[in-house]
């Protein structure tokens, strides 16, 4: 699978996990359950993604509070595999096209309204020195140097 696509899967997967309980989750849960309408008998596999997709909130909601992570992790795993199965069983790259547009579409509009429009951070990895901000209206000095 193109590694662009296995990384949406993976954010995709995450996303799901991580929504379980939050605002933005009924939002996220219907578009997502939507995507899985392709092939054959598509009321069908929407009906299974969102059974599937209750599933998982329960499942995250009555695990006790030190486990949350794990579940969560457990969950996103999961869910990768879904995301990456549906990608790769379209039929072409168009229709791979329209549904990685679809998902990220569905993951922007979760993460605003997770983060109340202010960008959001998520399974990033920095190899080395970074430099990072987020929000509106931030002042940032960054000096190099001994003389700093």
């Amino acid at each position: 699978m193109d590694p662009e696509l296995l990384a949406l899967a993976t954010t995709a997967g995450t996303a799901v996990a991580q929504a379980v309980g939050t605002d933005a989750w009924h939002g996220l849960r219907d578009g997502i359950a939507r995507l899985f309408r392709r092939g054959h008998a598509p009321e069908a596999a929407q009906q299974t993604a969102l059974e599937r997709l209750d599933r998982t909130a329960a499942e995250v909601a009555r695990t006790a509070p030190d486990a949350v992570e794990q579940a969560q992790g457990l969950a996103a795993a999961s869910w990768q595999t879904r995301f990456r199965d549906l990608l790769e069983d379209l039929r072409d790259d168009e229709e791979r096209a329209t549904v990685a547009a679809e998902l990220r579409r569905l993951l922007d509009a979760a993460t605003a309204g997770a983060s109340g429009g202010v960008g959001l951070v998520s399974g990033n990895t920095f190899r080395g020195p970074v430099a990072f901000q987020v929000g509106n209206n931030n002042r940032q000095d960054v000096r190099f140097g001994p003389e700093s």
